[in-house]
């Protein structure tokens, strides 16, 4: 109760008061021969990062895809030559041992990580000249994870900007709870918490008030629990508004950051392992996923993941099948329901989608496990009732009603007062937890998770009216 009435605080002072203070504050450093260019992934709320002078270019945090970076080096005329891990990341696989292999660009990274690919260390200070005016600077930052840095940029010895990976993100400080159990240096999430206190404290919060803040995530990553929309910031409007930056107790803060932390994906220790590692070419590794022929007959004993839309889904589907829908979270919902090394169909509406799809899977490493994908359209599998408003309004409390929202969206707010809340993420070991005495009524809290949950619980309940719905919950709420 104490950290939510302080985060609480915190949040009522940043509105009512800190946000008369942004006009007057210090405005960003101005860059005149660095010139930084910012990529997103709006799938997994990642950023990465160009950094170049003259006719040299840096990568920072690369997603699995390496064409944007090589497109945009030939856009400007620049070669890479290096490529800047600020930690293993968890939640997407990094090209950097591909960019290393094709373009011959060094690979800087703590040696903290135990890093099995060819690589450079840079910890605390090593420095890397871009030019006889700028250069870069590691800077140790534990916290997220215990091998993590930052990267600051200085043009003409003045600090203008830092790439903060997982530690520091707009609005809120990278999650400690992710590193117990994979990576180089085990550490617990208590004593990572520590870290963070002081790797904010102590190092990044000395940095000047106008210094640019890029860090490698946005609004809906799961390595944090409040982080902003914003996609930059500076240290010094951190200072005034991230909750996590504020006066307090190393124990207070400790206790703060690790209250409401979001669940842990199943891939996400399996993805440390890979960006340790080093992954394979990704156009080779996609190529190698075998493509079937339409209305493949697959045995429902099989795994099968149907990313087509939720209403061909209903109409028609391979019995079995899990609907996780071709949206914005398919990668991360692909890697919470089904863990690393099993064996699954994926299936689509189009070979347009499909490669959609199998691109998607390999942002997580996924598509080695794909047994075969194919397009689906045969109107005689399985089907489900679609949602009836008007049935459901007249008398609620004929239908059990299951809530596949987080337990943190329940605590904000309750959609429906009889519900059942099972997250989507712990649905398929608590089946068992659901009546049956009613039909059953699934939703989430916009229609996307919905999809998913309420096949989940077909599968298992074959017998039984299952009913998801859909985006009509959009009218509860």
């Amino acid at each position: 109760m104490r950290n939510l009435i302080l985060l609480l605080l915190i949040t009522l002072v940043s509105v009512a008061g800190v946000e008369a203070q942004f006009d007057q504050m210090i405005k960003p450093a101005e860059m005149e021969n660095v010139k930084i260019k910012q990529f997103e992934d709006d799938g997994l709320a990642h950023f990465s990062y160009a950094i170049h002078v003259d006719d040299q270019m840096y990568v920072v945090d690369p997603g699995r895809n390496p064409q944007p970076y090589y497109d945009y080096a030939e856009s400007v005329n620049a070669k890479i030559i290096g490529v800047i891990n600020t930690h293993p990341h968890a939640d997407f696989v990094s090209s950097h041992l591909e960019i290393h292999n094709t373009t011959g660009a060094t690979i800087f990274v703590s040696k903290l990580v135990g890093a099995g690919y060819p690589h450079q260390t840079f910890d605390d200070g090593d420095i890397l000249e871009l030019s006889k005016d700028v250069r870069l600077k590691a800077m140790n930052t534990p916290g997220h994870s215990p091998d993590g840095i930052s990267i600051v940029v200085e043009e003409k010895n003045k600090d203008v900007a830092v790439f903060t990976g997982d530690t520091l993100f707009i609005g809120d400080v990278g999650r400690p709870d992710l590193r117990e159990s994979v990576g180089n240096i085990m550490a617990q999430r208590e004593e990572l918490a520590k870290m963070m206190y002081y790797s904010t404290r102590e190092k990044l919060m000395l940095l000047d008030d106008d210094v640019v803040v890029y860090p490698a995530h946005g609004a809906g990553s799961l390595c944090g629990k409040a982080i902003s929309k914003d996609k930059n910031s500076t240290i010094g409007k951190e200072k005034l508004t991230n909750y996590a930056l504020q006066e307090m107790s190393e124990e207070e803060f400790i206790s703060l950051l690790l209250a409401d932390q979001p669940f842990i994906p199943k891939y996400f220790p399996y993805n440390v392992d890979i960006n340790k590692e080093g992954a394979p070419d990704y156009l080779a590794s996609k190529l190698a996923v075998n493509r079937l022929k339409k209305n493949y007959p697959v045995s429902e004993e099989m795994l099968l993941i149907d990313g087509r839309n939720h209403e061909l889904f209903k109409n028609s589907h391979l019995l079995g099948s899990i609907n996780i829908m071709n949206g914005a979270k398919f990668e991360t919902w692909l890697g919470s329901l089904v863990a690393p090394e099993t064996s699954y169909y994926l299936i689509a509406e189009s070979e347009e989608s499909l490669e959609e799809l199998i691109s998607k899977a390999a942002k997580i490493g996924y598509e080695p496990f794909i047994t075969g994908a194919f397009v689906y359209d045969a109107k005689d599998g399985g089907s489900m009732s679609f949602f009836d408003k008007d049935d459901f309004d007249k008398n609620q409390d004929t239908f059990t009603i299951i809530d596949v929202r987080t337990e943190g969206e329940v605590a904000q707010g309750e959609i429906f007062k009889n519900a059942i809340n099972i997250p989507l993420h712990d649905l398929e070991g608590r089946v068992g937890e659901i009546p049956t005495d009613k039909p059953i009524m699934v939703h989430c809290g916009t229609g996307y998770r919905s999809a998913a949950g309420s096949s989940i619980i077909q599968n298992a309940l074959r017998d039984f009216q299952i009913i998801d719905m859909g985006s009509t919950i959009m009218d509860y709420k």
